[in-house]
């Protein structure tokens, strides 16, 4: 992991968090939203995930702590009982970041952290076209577990969703 490091999200990190979304709303199929965010919505989102005992998790260089190269989170599959034990991940990569490991040490980190809460079962929602997310998430243990064929819309195109689930 040399380069970079994993730390909690503060506050501080959030500007870098609204980039690296906003990126992915403009330019990429990974959020299936045409709406960028803004840092107080982040902000908000940080209080809920962390005020709720979920992690949310950047990738920093060391020598500039403020700098996000990435960041990860889980919180909620299904808001029904029998899905207590089973969480949803999201992880992003910076732009001029992407192909240094940040991913995988993410995704890593955030299965630790799962299995440390005894949790049953992560799920990651890709876009089908996604093969870089997918092959991390192959290399990291996730299985596709299911495909939704046309069940999204961005960019005037109809998008499918691919589940990968690993169990913990």
């Amino acid at each position: 992991m040399s380069g970079f490091e994993i730390v909690d999200a503060k506050e501080a990190h959030l500007p870098g968090v609204v980039a690296i979304f906003n990126h992915a709303v403009r330019e990429t199929f990974s959020i299936w939203s045409e709406t960028e965010t803004t840092l107080e919505l982040r902000k908000a989102w940080l209080a809920a995930r962390t005020g709720s005992g979920f992690p949310v998790i950047v990738a920093v260089d060391p020598a500039q702590p403020n700098d996000v190269l990435g960041y990860g989170s889980f919180g909620v599959f299904r808001d029904f009982p029998g899905y207590v034990k089973t969480v949803e991940h999201s992880v992003y990569v910076a732009p001029t970041a992407q192909r240094r490991g940040i991913g995988r040490a993410i995704l890593s980190e955030l299965v630790v952290q799962a299995q440390a809460k005894s949790l049953a079962a992560m799920v990651g929602g890709i876009d089908s076209t996604n093969a870089g997310s997918i092959a991390l998430h192959e290399q990291a243990g996730f299985e596709i577990q299911g495909n939704l064929k046309g069940v999204g819309r961005k960019f005037g195109k109809t998008l499918d969703l691919v589940f990968m689930v690993k169990a913990l």
